[in-house]
């Protein structure tokens, strides 16, 4: 008759003897490579139980606990080479941040900071403040407040200036967006507490709509702008100086939520007019949303600029404290906007800097990546491509650009094979190739991304 399989397994005790224990125990600490070494021992006796099998050594079950610390520790969230030439990744994190944005954060970071502290008093100050200052120089407007992000800016917004007393907000169908996420903005309205009341069609919404439509209930006429879709053919629509005249005119507030944001003209590169900040203040909007990670290029954040009247409503409203930014936000994003008004951010900011790279540059670039990797006798080489701004950002617009197209049997097991490298390069599939857009590569990261590549297609 055999020996029983349980009898052989190790104790805890016997376990933690081991030298090899000890250095998982240095390593993750003595309450985590218990737990470890537990689970392992449960699942082994599970597997005896089924199988039958003999019984694993002290040096097995070990090797196993430690795959299961590494297991449990191993970070969900790290870096990752951008090569599909989508700028504004959502899935990667939007917006890769400046230099200084980046420095900027790492110095409050480490220790404190005047997060909400006056240096002149010595007392108590308001985190409100910080980036204020350079929102206002740079858009106009009277006064400015950051928020976690731009869905939490627009509701902050409703609830406020409409939702407290159930008043009516005027809003074209044609603007009734969904974006990522299932954030819809019929569903975010009723959430705020105010009425949405929709007026035109689809595709075409006049003046008279939005005149028809207010009464004594109304509070004000909200402008959502087409971030992630285009309507194209027979339609119409009151730009934002006509909405905010008729506001003017009736009483009402007018809000605009331009959503990606802009503080450049984006005609310059080819690329159809976005909204911009600034000229929604000066055209008479009461105040503007928008996002701080996507074409602005800076760190998550929900940004209110506008009349000092309304942003003061906003700061007093219970959701602000719920909403508001942190000290690193506030830190990358102040840095950010410091470009703007140094007049640097075609060259400082990732984003800015990727949009305006000239097709000729990234032509040199993509086959100085073909010479490497024939070098080594890989098949590949350079065609015509397209790069995107996406983010919810200019639908549907692309940017010329240039590729690296390499010859592969099976692309799909090639993608999945480098996104599992270290670091991962996250890459395209058309037409039977792998393509990689040089366009959103970051300097820093070519190196790498060449190393990954001779040696997995090797």
């Amino acid at each position: 008759m055999s020996d029983n399989p349980f009898r052989n397994l190790p104790s805890i005790d016997k376990l933690l003897q081991a030298d090899s224990s000890q250095s998982l125990v240095a390593q993750y600490g003595r309450p985590l490579t218990l737990d470890a070494l537990r689970s392992v021992l449960d699942d082994t006796r599970q597997h005896l139980a089924d199988n039958g099998d003999v019984a694993p050594s002290v040096a097995e079950i070990i090797d196993a606990a430690q795959h299961t610390l590494s297991d449990w520790i191993a970070p969900t969230l790290y870096r990752v080479i951008n090569a599909t030439g989508v700028i504004i990744h959502t899935n990667l994190g939007r917006a890769p941040l400046s230099n200084a944005a980046i420095e900027a954060m790492h110095a409050v970071a480490g220790g404190y900071s005047t997060l909400e502290f006056d240096m002149s008093s010595g007392k108590r100050g308001s985190r409100s403040i910080h980036a204020a200052r350079l929102l206002t120089r740079l858009t106009g407007a009277e006064a400015a407040l950051v928020v976690n992000n731009n869905a939490g800016a627009t509701i902050l917004a409703l609830s406020a200036l409409a939702g407290a007393d159930g008043k009516e907000v005027i809003v074209s169908r044609g603007q009734l967006v969904e974006i990522g996420g299932g954030y819809r903005m019929p569903d975010v309205m009723a959430a705020s507490g105010a009425r949405m009341v929709e007026v035109g069609t689809t595709n075409r919404t006049h003046l008279r709509d939005y005149r028809q439509a207010i009464d004594e209930t109304s509070a004000l006429i909200l402008r959502v702008h087409h971030s992630n879709y285009a309507i194209i053919g027979f339609t119409s629509e009151p730009n934002i100086e006509e909405l905010a005249n008729l506001a003017n005119e009736t009483k009402l507030l007018c809000g605009d939520d331009i959503g990606s944001g802009a503080l450049i003209d984006t005609t310059p590169f080819g690329l159809n007019p976005e909204p911009l900040v600034q000229h929604s203040i000066a055209v008479g909007a009461d105040f503007v949303l928008f996002s701080g990670d996507k074409l602005i290029g800076g760190p998550q954040a929900g940004i209110i600029v506008g009349r000092r009247e309304i942003i003061d409503r906003l700061k007093q409203h219970p959701l602000a404290r719920a909403l508001r930014a942190d000290k690193l936000a506030l830190a990358a994003l102040s840095a950010t906007l410091t470009h703007y008004l140094k007049d640097e951010a075609l060259d400082a900011i990732p984003v800015w800097r990727m949009i305006s790279r000239s097709v000729d540059d990234i032509a040199q670039t993509a086959q100085a990546w073909a010479d490497h990797l024939a070098a080594s006798g890989i098949a590949c080489n350079v065609i015509e491509g397209e790069s995107a701004i996406g983010g919810g950002s200019l639908p549907g617009e692309k940017l010329p650009s240039r590729l690296l197209a390499i010859q592969t049997p099976s692309p799909d097991r090639l993608a999945a094979r480098l996104r599992q490298t270290d670091p991962p390069v996250i890459v395209r599939r058309e037409g039977g190739q792998v393509l990689l857009d040089p366009r959103t590569v970051l300097p820093r990261d070519e190196y790498d991304l060449l190393q990954v590549l001779s040696k997995e297609l090797n």
